[in-house]
This record gives structure tokens, C-alpha cells and sequence, in this order.
């Protein structure tokens, strides 16, 4: 037992010593592949999450009746349209459709990508709006239907109404979901190798094939890896406890926007409001039923 220890122990020393040479002779070149993966990831999941706000909105404007005949066959057409776009590319390997995206254009329109980066942030951006599409859709779904009907009560159109009581609400809704998005894009980037983009993966493809170094430098992948991800879950946690504020609130004890007893001014003299002004009949009403109580009769 103590034997197989010496020898785990003897390994380990041997991993270290390996790791620590790659990273003396290829780190720039390591560092370069995660500065890659993290722009990409980080750029790809903001534009995926645009196509999903837009995505999800579009599903969720309400048809009715009285509506025209050409609102209803367009947004029924989008929201098929949408539902395609969706099913396509939940369904189908991101490693495919970077291929059919790099390879499939120039085959039907005979010209080339001339940067790959191009293709990269497009794979990755409508990868990611087909996954938040939905996640939008449930997040707006999930409000109340009370905050939509109160908004109308108050003269909001649709738009307003997304856009000031259910966008807001939804976002904190669907935070999780987003920070998920991002964390499975600085992994899944990984497949990006396949069109010629240097991610970090590929360094490590690189790297290991070069100096036949294979476990090691998967090792080092692997702990970058997953000092990204929970970098980022921590990050993200972080702005969830920020959106939620504060745990301890204060009520008010009274109404502050009620004057209090002695700030209020009296009615300028001679205005509707003056009670002695003569003119608008107050007076004289007033002095009336002074008189009548004074002499016990009305």
C-alpha cells in the first residue's frame, strides 16, 4: 500500500514538473488561446442573448380578434419562423453547424470566409439566441398577468409595457440562465477547432502534438477551464445578490408625502379659495350661518 503511495506521490511530482515546462516554454501561447475563448464567449453570449430578447418579445405579443388580418398572418408567420430557427439549432451539435456555416456558404455562394472570427462569434451567437429565445419567452411568461393589466390601466401601450414593468422583472428572472449560457459557451468554443479558430482547445491540440506531452497539457486545459467557469459563477452570483438589493427594508410610519398640521398656507386673499371673498359667494354664505348660530336659529 505504501509502495503504490510512493509511486502516486513519485507521478504527481513527475505532473508537476512537466506542467511547470509547458507552461515556461508555451504559456504566451496558452494565455493567447484563453484571451480568444473568453472574447468570444463573452461577445457571442451578449449578441445570443440579444436575438433572444427580440426572439422572446416577438412570441409574446398578444393577438386578438379585432386585430388586422395583416398583424395576424405576420406574427403568425414569425412565430413559425422563430419555432424553426429555434427547434434547428437546440437540435443539431454546434460542432455541425459550424461546419455547414464555414463550409455550406461558399459551397452555394462561391465566396469564401476570409475570417474565421466572423464565423466563430456567428455559430456561438445564434447557437445561444435559440437557447435564450425560450428562456425570454418563459421569463415573460412567468410574470404576473396583474402587472400586465395594471399597465394597460394606466394608459401603457405594449411596447411601454415591456419595456418599463415586464423586461425588467423578467431579466432578474432569467439571470441564471444567462450566466449558464455563458459558461457553456467558454466550454463549448472548445469545438471551434474544427473551422481553424484558436481557442484555447486548440492550443492544447497544438501544444501536446508538438512535444507529445498529452495528459499534461490536458491537465493545464482543465484547470483553466475551471478557474474560468467559476470565475464566472461567481461573478454572476454576485450580480444576482446585487439586482435582488437589500434584505432589510424600512417601512414608513406615516405617509410622507401628507403635509403635516401647520404647513399648509392659507388661500391667497381675494382668490376663489378665500373664503371671505365676496365675490364667489363664500363669504357671505359663511357669515350667514356665523350670525345663525350666534342668535341659536338657522
Amino acid at each position: 500500500m505504501f509502495r503504490s503511495i510512493d509511486m502516486f506521490a513519485e507521478k504527481l511530482a513527475l505532473l508537476g514538473q512537466d506542467i511547470s515546462k509547458l507552461l515556461t516554454d508555451y504559456g504566451s501561447v496558452y494565455l493567447g488561446g484563453i484571451r480568444n475563448t473568453l472574447i468570444l464567449a463573452i461577445v457571442a453570449t451578449a449578441i445570443g442573448c440579444l436575438i433572444g430578447f427580440i426572439c422572446g418579445i416577438l412570441q409574446t405579443i398578444p393577438v386578438v380578434k379585432h386585430d388586422s388580418l395583416v398583424k395576424r398572418f405576420l406574427l403568425g408567420l414569425l412565430r413559425i419562423v422563430i419555432r424553426i430557427y429555434v427547434e434547428v439549432f437546440r437540435g443539431t451539435p454546434m460542432i455541425l453547424q459550424a461546419v455547414f456555416i464555414y463550409y455550406g456558404v461558399p459551397y452555394f455562394t462561391g465566396i469564401p470566409f476570409k475570417n474565421v472570427w466572423v464565423v466563430a462569434i456567428i455559430v456561438v451567437s445564434i447557437n445561444t439566441g435559440a437557447y435564450m429565445a425560450e428562456s425570454v419567452r418563459g421569463g415573460i411568461l412567468s410574470i404576473d398577468i396583474g402587472q400586465t393589466e395594471g399597465a394597460k390601466a394606466i394608459g401603457m401601450n405594449h411596447f411601454q409595457t415591456m419595456t418599463n414593468v415586464i423586461l425588467p422583472q423578467a431579466l432578474r428572472n432569467i439571470m441564471p440562465q444567462i450566466g449558464n449560457n455563458y459558461i457553456i459557451n467558454v466550454k463549448d468554443t472548445s469545438v471551434m477547432f474544427i473551422i481553424g479558430f484558436s481557442d484555447f482547445f486548440s492550443v492544447h491540440k497544438m501544444v501536446s502534438g508538438a512535444i507529445f506531452k498529452y495528459f499534461p497539457s490536458a491537465a493545464i486545459e482543465m484547470i483553466a477551464y475551471l478557474c474560468m467557469t467559476l470565475l464566472a459563477s461567481f461573478l454572476l452570483r454576485w450580480l444576482e445578490k446585487k439586482m435582488d438589493g437589500s434584505d432589510n427594508y424600512e417601512l414608513a410610519a406615516s405617509d410622507q408625502l401628507v403635509m403635516s398640521a401647520g404647513t399648509y398656507n392659507s388661500p391667497r386673499t381675494g382668490s376663489p379659495y378665500d373664503e371671505k371673498n365676496r365675490e364667489f359667494g363664500g363669504g357671505v354664505r359663511i357669515r350667514a350661518m356665523a350670525d345663525a348660530d350666534e342668535g341659536g336659529e338657522i
